[in-house]
């Protein structure tokens, strides 16, 4: 008998990849973060908002990393994160033209529901890139997405006053990100640093504000999806609830083999036919947060 397993990489036969990318560029910012430019067309091609690669980070470490697309183009993907460990140290010394070996896309994406098209996006610090994906993979359709972004250290580019009204923020919260900004699509930022224009608080707070100015018929109509650390994407699930929109979360978790054999990211969901331990890594990342089991 076919086991769920091998079931699961029958799905996923022709749709992940791995392949010698290229380093095409580095981009620094302060707090150790990184955005780079990997040439990986195969992977590139197949990448959807919500998804992630496992890099090789440099020979002599046998164990990849996991790390969340947040943009992909013809044949190159960028991904952004933070120095945490000598894996990603060796990563961000790569130059470009060097060889970076990736392993994906891997992991179930976001799915909106072209029946609530009003997408509200919310991320925290390195749950930043998905949003982004996710915000351009919109820009193509009846979607009006909405960004909420916060970070406690800089964030990973140059803060831009928005040229886009959003009274229900408050007077002086005008701070966005400049790609999102270019895209169209409304973002604010939350921080409780200080930073120029940002909302002194946390994302939750003003989303709460957000949603506090909307009408039923207007929330009939609004989806969440959030990606961010562990206790974050619990207040934004508890804000979903409370306000009853659905809500999709991408998890983080710790990852060993990150293709579903080592069932080393497990996490407790609720299904229909009752609680079930679910790989993060190729059941998730992403999964409605009504089903989360919050520890």
């Amino acid at each position: 008998m076919t086991t769920a397993a091998q079931q699961h990489a029958q799905r996923n036969r022709g749709t992940l990849f791995v392949e010698d990318g290229e380093l095409i560029s580095t981009s620094e910012f302060p707090g150790e973060q990184y955005i780079q430019r990997i040439r990986a067309p195969k992977c590139a091609a197949a990448a959807r908002a919500g998804s992630f690669v496992h890099v090789s980070c440099d020979d002599s470490l046998p164990m990849r990393r996991p790390l969340s697309i947040m943009r992909a183009g013809d044949d190159w993907i960028e991904v952004l994160y933070k120095i945490v460990g000598e894996g990603l140290h060796l990563l961000a010394g790569k130059q470009p033209g060097d060889t970076v070996n990736v392993l994906g896309p891997i992991g179930q994406p976001f799915r909106p529901d072209p029946e609530r098209p009003n997408a509200l996006l919310i991320g925290g610090g390195v749950g930043i890139p998905p949003m982004v994906f996710l915000a351009e993979s919109l820009r193509d359709t009846a979607a009006t997405p909405l960004a909420i972004l916060g970070s406690e250290i800089p964030f990973p580019f140059e803060l831009e006053t928005s040229t886009m009204a959003t009274p229900w923020a408050g007077d002086g919260i005008v701070s966005t990100m400049p790609l999102l900004e270019g895209w169209g699509v409304p973002t604010r930022l939350t921080s409780m640093a200080g930073f120029d224009g940002c909302y002194r608080g946390f994302v939750t707070d003003l989303a709460e504000l957000w949603l506090q100015s909307l009408d039923d018929s207007e929330k009939a109509r609004v989806q969440i999806f959030t990606c961010g650390p562990t206790p974050m994407l619990k207040a934004v699930a508890t804000l979903a609830e409370k306000h009853d929109v659905p809500c999709q979360v991408s998890l983080e978790e710790f990852m060993a083999c990150a293709v579903g054999g080592c069932a080393g990211c497990t996490v407790e969901v609720t299904t229909p036919e009752g609680p079930a331990m679910k790989r993060v890594c190729v059941d998730g990342p992403v999964f409605e947060a009504s089903s989360v089991v919050w520890s």
